[in-house]
């Protein structure tokens, strides 16, 4: 790919992939801008190279999510927080989409029960319903078989679904 397309396509996808930092970061702004900026350098450089087995985003995805290791098993970051939504303004100063959502009573809720699920089955929700990924996508992102993605997807929902109806009969 050449750098121009390289840069489209990396303008084109920003948005989801700074989405996807920020869940890889427990949802620290300025983690997710660190691994995002850390991703774009390796993506640039070629240190990671597109090969065009998966779709362009699914495999910055897996940049991401892979840099966002790094750094922790490295030590960068001082802390690391349960998922948690972020604040977040689009070029234009309007909130995004996140923010909007975070703001609700429902969203609180549901941040709060993602925030008590295993860390995988986290990872695959957020991959497929916020990134819209199919479930072998994000099984791909997360380097795991689709058999295992599709697991962690079913149990994630399940487990989902029960804290947010327990929440409501109370």
């Amino acid at each position: 790919m050449q750098p121009s397309e390289l840069e489209r396509e990396l303008d084109r996808v920003h948005a989801a992939a700074f989405g996807w930092a920020l869940a890889c970061c427990a949802g620290d702004r300025a983690d997710a801008e660190d691994v995002l900026q850390t991703s774009y350098l390796k993506i640039l450089d070629g240190r990671a190279r597109f090969d065009g087995r998966s779709s362009f985003g699914t495999w910055l995805f897996g940049v991401v999510r892979r840099t966002a290791a790094e750094a922790r098993r490295h030590g960068r970051w001082g802390r690391w927080l349960s998922f948690s939504w972020f604040s977040a303004t689009a070029r234009d100063g309007r909130p995004d989409q996140a923010t909007e959502l975070a703001r609700s009573e429902d969203s609180r809720r549901l941040e709060l029960a993602l925030a008590n699920l295993p860390v995988r089955q986290r990872q695959v929700l957020h991959l497929v319903f916020y990134q819209d990924l199919t479930i072998a996508e994000a099984g791909a992102v997360l380097g795991v078989s689709l058999g295992t993605a599709r697991t962690h997807y079913e149990r994630g929902k399940a487990a989902l679904r029960e804290m947010l109806t327990e929440v409501d009969c109370e």
